[in-house]
């Protein structure tokens, strides 16, 4: 797409590569570049730097903004440890990525609101999203959990409560699921047209033979996180991809050591604090006794001097000395890409070139999809369930093993209008209350029917809506630990609408003004259209001789909930 005029957002601009995506965009002419990093000094430092390097750019033409888009709004200035530390701010924080995916949890996301605020046409992501959720370290919060158990089991008191929650706070796949979950949300709603992903190996591009590792077992579990949640990222923007109405979906990903952007003498800082020098004497050795201490504060002698060397500035991985940077990037090892050829390949994929780089586009041409072959032996097989369903006298109707429970009560209500009506015109034409009243006359003499309906964890909703015929189990809602559920009538219409055979009449009226839809939409086509432009003509419904569930359901999925495939 065409950049000039566009509002840009760089998330992670203040970095090596957002700062030269940030230079090469400005060669496109965008109508605005938004900046953000984690801290606010860096988003004002990276707009400093592009405002003396582009003096002529308008007044407000670099907007910085800072923060954790990963957490809600009023954390993203929040450290990680003081949210941990709260036992409220825990909590808060485990609404926001267990619990159901609501509005209210989007609304209030950092993110939601600085794309509401921002509006971006284009999003750069270049966020290490791998590196912020995989180095939080399950692995660490899974011990502490495991020790205090430990504890316990021994009669010793001790917190369990919080290590579980901390715990919870840390697993990695909830985080990665809300946060895509929220971005994609974000997006629509703000009418971004594209988002292009910075991502990453997770070992800059080396096998599981990679030395490098968090002085544990190699290979590292924490870098294999890393790798495991970078991969799930992926796949989770390939599904985004190829959701029908959304922004273009791309992702770039590096596999080698980025680098560099600066070489200088200096103090050498660590998690912004510089490492201050403390020297121990050989008279004041430590004694090697059974056990040894892995902190003893105060115990070394501060110098009052701080490290201070010749470095490689490397961006987010940090300053290297001489000697790191030349092991790391020697060949056969990571090896180096610079930023300046990330940059190029993002903007030339944004205005619609093929790098060959993007992960994306790669995954969708070498998935195997759906084949002619296939699609021809479909019809064959429908052709002999059909003929054994006579064979047996028994109509195959859902057994709920597909999930969700939405398809065996849309499939079962389907059948039941077939039982009582025959055909979709009839349906259409029906007043809802007698077809309310036709279905419960089927449910209550038809004994066999009503098992198979509710032995399979489907319920069935009487008219009043207040009586419920089921089996021991039902599928909505689903179980969380709770066994009980308060009822309202909110959460009656959502349970009905997703996993429960609703014979009330309002339920009754949607499928009848299903009905009218379809035979609208099927009557709109010119009868002499004898093209391949419509799929779901008058012989697709073999001209409506009788209901079939599985074909109107399929309808109901692709067309009335926009939920068809993009890609096949």
């Amino acid at each position: 797409m065409d950049i000039r005029d566009r509002k840009v957002l760089v998330l992670g601009g203040w970095g090596l590569v957002g700062s030269a995506i940030c230079r090469k965009v400005m060669e496109e002419k965008p109508s605005q570049i938004i900046v953000t990093s984690l801290l606010k000094q860096e988003a004002m430092d990276a707009v400093s730097d592009l405002k003396r390097e582009f003096p002529r750019a308008k007044k407000n033409f670099f907007v910085p903004w800072w923060g954790n888009v990963f957490v809600r709004g009023e954390f993203k200035d929040m450290a990680r440890e003081k949210i941990l530390s709260s036992q409220k701010y825990r909590q808060m924080l485990i609404d926001d990525v267990i619990d159901e995916m609501t509005d209210q949890v989007l609304k209030r996301s950092a993110m939601f609101k600085l794309l509401n605020l921002h509006k971006p046409d284009i999003i750069i992501d270049c966020i290490n999203s791998a590196t912020a959720i995989a180095y939080q370290d399950i692995f660490q919060s899974a011990r502490s959990v495991l020790k205090q158990v430990k504890q316990s089991k021994k009669g010793k008191k001790n917190d369990l409560s919080e290590s579980v929650e901390r715990l919870v706070c840390t697993l990695y796949m909830p985080q990665l699921i809300r946060h895509v979950q929220i971005m994609y949300q974000s997006m629509l709603q703000n009418g971004t047209k594209m988002y292009v992903k910075i991502g990453t190996s997770g070992t800059g591009g080396m096998g599981l033979n990679i030395p490098y590792t968090h002085s544990e077992e190699k290979p590292s579990r924490v870098l294999l996180s890393k790798s495991s949640v970078a991969g799930a990222h992926t796949l989770l923007l390939f599904l985004m991809g190829r959701t029908p109405g959304g922004p273009i979906i791309k992702e770039i990903k590096p596999t080698g050591l980025i680098g560099w952007k600066k070489v200088d003498f200096g103090e050498i800082r660590k998690k912004q604090l510089p490492i201050r020098l403390v020297d121990c004497l050989p008279e004041n050795a430590y004694t090697l006794r059974g056990k040894v201490k892995l902190k003893t504060p105060g115990f070394a002698k501060q110098t009052g001097k701080t490290l201070t060397s010749v470095y490689i500035d490397t961006g987010e991985n940090g300053v290297f000395s001489r000697g790191e940077f030349e092991a790391i990037t020697t060949p056969g090892q990571m090896e180096f890409v610079t930023p300046e050829e990330i940059a190029d390949s993002v903007i030339y994929e944004v205005r619609g070139g093929n790098t060959g780089h993007d992960i994306i586009n790669a995954l969708d041409n070498a998935t195997l999809e759906p084949t002619y072959r296939a699609g021809y032996l479909f019809h064959g097989a429908l052709k002999k369930l059909q003929r054994l369903e006579k064979l047996h006298h028994i109509d195959s109707v859902a057994f709920e093993m597909l999930g969700p429970p939405r398809v065996s009560k849309l499939l079962y209500e389907a059948y039941l209008l077939k039982l009582a009506f025959f055909d979709l015109k009839t349906v259409s034409k029906t007043d809802s209350r007698k077809l309310s009243s036709a279905l419960t006359d089927i449910i209550k003499t038809n004994p066999e029917l009503r098992a198979q309906i509710i032995s399979i964890g489907i319920p069935i909703l009487l008219p009043d809506g207040r009586s419920m015929l089921r089996g021991d189990e039902i599928k909505i809602p689903p179980f969380r630990g709770e066994n009980e559920l308060k009822i309202t009538k909110a959460s009656l219409d959502l349970w009905a609408n997703d996993g429960w055979v609703d014979l009330r009449v309002s339920n009754m009226e949607k499928w009848r003004r299903r009905c009218a839809d379809l035979f609208r939409d099927v009557n709109n086509i010119p009868e002499d259209s004898t093209g391949s432009r419509y799929l779901r003509n008058i012989d697709y419904w073999t001209n409506f001789p009788e209901i079939d569930p599985g074909k109107m359901v399929g309808w109901i999925f692709s067309i009335e909930e926009r939920g068809m495939r993009m890609k096949s």
